[in-house]
């Protein structure tokens, strides 16, 4: 099967790419600047806000299927940053949907529990969203991009993805290992709730998305739901850390640019029962989070 990935130098989108060649596919994978991750695939460099060159690739590569991880996840960057945030989540959507439409090749989107308030998690497929600030709207708009150009597309919502090694900039998960093992201290939500993600995990799930060629709405995320201290808390003890590094804080009292929804997380009941990948447990994340970091780190 011929797909096409985007973000193919981020955390998911790269893991997309190998998992997908690993498995005997086709696969191009659009990214912004130069190719920095690993892998087999085809590469080719396309600014995804700019809706002629998006044409042009999607056109040339011909895929069946397109997953779409590629987005401007930076939440307080999108909060600084309106234009920015809408060019990367909602124009690249419409453009990358537009694409698949005149093909009439499968889309997978990705999107995030934050288009949820965090009122009332963790939330299942259908939960009425209800964003708010810059990033939750603009994935939200993101969302009705994809399916008005493609109405049978998997919508696949995510959460706080983490991986080693990191693609880009530190994830959440990356960025708590670096701090912790130089005996740096960390302050942690201890009122946030949410279900964190392990990359590769996430990857497969999207992978089988694809392949099967599923539509309607899929929590591709972890089988945990927990607040960050909790989460910080299990990593130091799989890790070998120092938890007492980690100071629980309140995120209000951070003052933070955007907000960000408290009770959030996703429930897994629906990947659980009809996707061969399955989420995993925190543990079973954790020390695969573990085995990766242990792997690739400098001699």
């Amino acid at each position: 099967m011929r797909l096409l990935v985007t973000g193919a130098n981020g955390l998911v989108g790269s893991r997309v790419c190998v998992l997908l060649t690993q498995q005997g596919h086709d696969v191009v994978g659009l990214g912004r600047g130069p190719r920095r991750t690993g892998g087999t695939h085809r590469y080719v460099e396309v600014d995804l806000t700019r809706e002629a060159d998006v044409a042009a690739a999607i056109a040339a590569a011909a895929p069946e299927v397109i997953i779409h991880p590629a987005s401007m996840t930076e939440v307080d960057a999108c909060e600084k940053d309106p234009e920015a945030a809408f060019a990367a989540n909602v124009t690249a959507t419409a453009a990358v949907a537009r694409g698949a439409r005149a093909l009439g090749a499968h889309l997978v989107h990705v999107s995030t529990d934050y288009v949820f308030d965090g009122d009332a998690g963790p939330y299942s497929e259908d939960a009425l969203p209800n964003p708010k600030g810059v990033y939750a709207l603009t994935k939200h708009m993101a969302e009705q991009a994809a399916r008005t150009f493609v109405p049978g597309c998997a919508i696949a919502r995510t959460a706080v993805v983490y991986g080693w090694p990191a693609a880009g900039r530190p994830n959440f998960g990356a960025w708590l290992v670096g701090a912790l093992e130089k005996g740096q201290p960390v302050k942690l939500f201890e009122d946030q709730v949410v279900s964190p993600s392990f990359a590769d995990s996430v990857a497969a799930m999207l992978a089988e998305l694809g392949v099967r060629r599923l539509g309607g709405v899929w929590n591709t995320c972890g089988g945990t739901v927990i607040d960050r201290v909790g989460f910080g808390r299990a990593l130091c003890e799989v890790f070998g850390f120092d938890a007492s590094l980690i100071t629980p804080t309140r995120m209000a009292d951070l003052k933070l640019a955007s907000p960000r929804p408290l009770r959030s997380g996703l429930t897994t009941d629906k990947v659980r029962a009809e996707l061969e990948a399955k989420p995993l447990a925190l543990p079973e994340s954790l020390a695969r989070f573990h085995a990766a970091w242990k792997a690739n780190r400098p001699v």
